[in-house]
C-alpha cells in the first residue's frame, strides 16, 4: 500500500512539473476585429465576429496572407479550424512565406496534407503521419506548432504527427494565415493563441 501511495506521489509531482513548464498561450486574436495583425489590401477575404475569423476567397480568387504585426523567435501557436466549402487549402506561415504548415489539400498534389511542412523550393520534403485518421471534415479540429531554432513540431487533435528541421527558415518574423489563391473555398479559425519561448 505503502509503494502505491509513493508511486501515486511521485506521478503526480511529475504532472505538476510538467504543466508548471508548459507556457501560458495567449490570444493573438481578440475575436472581435483584426488588432494586432497587418490588414491585407484586400480586406473582402477576412472577417472577425463572434470568437470566429472567417475565411473566404473572393470572386477573384487571388488567394490572400494575414500577418501578425509583431515579429517571433522560439513560440507555440495553437489554433482550432473548420474546414469550408469548396477545396481547403490553407496554412500556417512560420515567420516568413519560407515554411508553412499546411491545412487542407494540397494544390500540387491533389490531397489532404494537413500537418507536413510547404517549402517552395522543396515542396513537402516531409509528410505528417495520421491524418486522414484524426482530421475531423466538419467539426473544429486544433493544431498546435512548437517553433524552436530551426526545428518544428506538430500536433493534431493533441496527437503528434510531424516533426522537421528547416534549412531555410529565418531566425524570426511573424506568423502568418494563408488563404491560398485559384480556390472558390473557405475556413474558419478561432482561439488563435501563441506562446513566446526563451
Amino acid at each position: 500500500m505503502k509503494n502505491v501511495l509513493i508511486v501515486a506521489i511521485l506521478f503526480l509531482s511529475f504532472q505538476q512539473t510538467s504543466l508548471a513548464k508548459e507556457p501560458k498561450l495567449k490570444k493573438i486574436f481578440t475575436g472581435k476585429n483584426l488588432d494586432g495583425w497587418k490588414l491585407p489590401e484586400d480586406l473582402s477575404c477576412w472577417r472577425a465576429e463572434k470568437g470566429i475569423l472567417y475565411v473566404r476567397n473572393n470572386a477573384a480568387r487571388k488567394g490572400s496572407n494575414l500577418w501578425t504585426e509583431k515579429t517571433y523567435t522560439n513560440f507555440i501557436f495553437q489554433a482550432d479550424y473548420l474546414l469550408g466549402d469548396g477545396v481547403v487549402d490553407s496554412g500556417v506561415w512560420m515567420r516568413s512565406e519560407n515554411d508553412q504548415i499546411q491545412i487542407g489539400i494540397s494544390g500540387s498534389l491533389k490531397r489532404d496534407l494537413t500537418g507536413s511542412p510547404y517549402i517552395p523550393k522543396l515542396k513537402y520534403p516531409v509528410e505528417a503521419k495520421g491524418i486522414l485518421e484524426l482530421v475531423k471534415p466538419t467539426d473544429w479540429n486544433t493544431m498546435k506548432i512548437k517553433m524552436e531554432g530551426k526545428t518544428y513540431t506538430v500536433w493534431l487533435n493533441g496527437v503528434e504527427v510531424m516533426t522537421y528541421t528547416s534549412e531555410t527558415i529565418p531566425a524570426s518574423g511573424p506568423v502568418g494565415l494563408q488563404l491560398h489563391p485559384g480556390n472558390t473555398m473557405s475556413i474558419q479559425y478561432r482561439n488563435i493563441r501563441l506562446a513566446e519561448l526563451p
